[in-house]
């Protein structure tokens, strides 16, 4: 692994926790909204880093046998799901989202849930940050040596 890979890993992280940021934001912001359902933001591996993963690369690269195959690493936002919990349904007849029966349904956004997921994902963004801060150091240190 190269510095550049190293560059790409935490790029990739940025852009997805910053994505994943945005969308418990929203979440945060909604918490008072009638009928707005609470989204959870999935995220992938960019490759297939297990075990069983890599034999399977090698064992397509039958030729490069010792080897390791070529793994870029990284991680995407793969999308939003909407969290099945149901919010809480109030009485309001004179509301104007009430149904028949003069009830609306509540946001389900818990705010202690969204608040401690945007902290963990401000901590994994940061960590990201310094990954690529560390890497830009290497390489100007490498830069520097190479005079």
């Amino acid at each position: 692994m190269g510095l550049l890979d190293s560059l790409n890993i935490g790029e990739s992280a940025l852009n997805a926790h910053g994505k994943r940021l945005e969308v418990h934001a929203k979440n945060i912001a909604n918490l008072d909204t009638p009928n707005y359902v609470r989204k959870i933001p999935t995220l992938a591996a960019l490759d297939d880093i297990s075990f069983h993963g890599l034999l399977n690369r090698m064992k397509e690269n039958v030729f490069n046998i010792g080897t390791l195959p070529n793994i870029s690493g990284g991680v995407t936002l793969t999308g939003v799901i909407e969290d099945p919990t149901p919010g809480e349904l109030v009485y309001a007849p004179g509301h104007p989202d009430a149904d028949a029966n003069g009830y609306y349904r509540r946001s389900n956004v818990n705010p202690m849930i969204d608040m401690a997921d945007s902290l963990l994902t401000s901590r994994a963004y940061e960590a990201n940050i310094a990954v690529v801060s560390i890497t830009k150091a290497m390489a100007q240190k490498a830069v520097e040596i190479g005079r």
